[in-house]
Formats: C-alpha cells, structure tokens, sequence
C-alpha cells in the first residue's frame, strides 16, 4: 500500500462513518417499518470490517458507537464496546476465510444486527437501567433483525464502492491467482519439464 493509500482509506472510513451516523439519527430513525427503526451502524461497521479488515472495522466500530452515544446521551462506551465486536470480528471474517459469497454481507448484517440488539439489552439490565426484558422487547428485536436483513446488502455496496479506490489490495488473492495460474501451465510451459523432456524421450529409446 502507498503513502496515499494509506492516508485516503482512515479518511474515507472517518467520513462514511460520520455521515452513516448522522443519516441514522436525522432520518432513518425517524422512519418506522414494521413498528421499528432500521440501524444502519451494525450494517456500515459490518461493511467496513468485511472490506478494510479487523483494525479497520473495530476502529470505525469505536468511533461509530461513541458518536451513537454522545447524540443520543447514553452510556459512554455501551455502543462502541458491541460495534467494536461487529467490526472486529467481520473483518477476522475477511482475513481468514476470505469469503466471497455475494449473500455473505446479508448474514453478517442480520447477526451484527441480532448480536448489537441482544447485547445492548443485556447491557442495560447489566447497569439496572430501567428497560425490563418481556415479550414486546424481543419482538421489536426480531423485527429490527428483519427490517436490517432488507437493507443489509444495499449497505453494503454502497459502503463498498465509497471505500472501493481506497482499498489495499489482498496479497493472497494475489498468491492465490499466481498458484492457479503455475498450476494450470502445461509440461511445455515448464522449465524444469522442457529440459528433463529429451532426456526422458532418449532414455525411452
């Protein structure tokens, strides 16, 4: 990765985070599908995490989720812990198995999306905030699961083509590409097989 690279992908994953952020909060959480809200934090973290890596996505993890709480006056810290766990772990997703499955990013939404709605009601009650678990609680949870899992994938194409230019490239992809392409040479194309050729030929003889 070159200097600008390395400057152009925090400045791009800073800007789509802040605007992800301010869209939320002004306008989508002002819409109501299905009697709640979509959040499009888990989604963009998720995003992040599955096209910039691990680093990428806790870092934009944390920022998002202190935005998230200082807007909204709650917890320090609540919302960053879980999008830090989004990010992280979305991106460890991407180092490791290299997924390539255009579904991929709709399963990661909906359980960044289960994994963020659970964990903050375990939360609260942890803190004793008043927010009793009942039947209506995990209904709207299911039903934000639901409405995260519409949007998941639209989410993240257009997280992905803002970061696109800005991405490093992936050296195994790379690897993996020059592998394939030594692997499918045939005889006459190698070295070691064009010289031992005429020898095997004359022995045979």
């Amino acid at each position: 990765m070159n200097k600008d690279s390395a400057i152009r992908l925090p400045l791009r994953i800073a800007l789509v985070a802040f605007f992800a952020v301010v869209l939320q909060e002004a306008v989508v959480s002002q819409i109501s599908i299905f009697g709640v809200s979509a959040d499009l934090t888990p989604l963009v973290v998720m995003s992040i995490g599955l096209l910039a890596g691990s680093m990428a996505g806790a870092i934009a993890g944390f920022a998002i989720g202190l935005l998230v709480d200082m807007l909204l006056f709650q917890t320090l810290g609540v919302t960053s812990l879980l999008l830090i766990t989004v990010g992280y772990w979305s991106g460890r997703l991407r180092e490791l198995r290299d997924p390539s499955h255009g579904l991929i990013p709709l399963a990661m939404g909906t359980v960044a999306t289960l994994f963020t709605g659970v964990g903050m009601a375990v939360i609260q009650f942890m803190l004793g905030v008043d927010a009793p678990v009942s039947l209506l609680l995990v209904e709207q949870i299911i039903l934000q699961v639901l409405v995260n899992s519409l949007i998941a994938l639209p989410v993240y194409e257009i997280v992905r083509r803002l970061l696109y230019r800005a991405l490093p490239r992936d050296p195994r992809g790379r690897r993996h590409r020059a592998y394939t392409t030594t692997a499918r040479l045939s005889p006459l194309q190698r070295p070691s097989e064009r010289l031992n050729g005429p020898n095997r030929a004359r022995t045979s003889n």
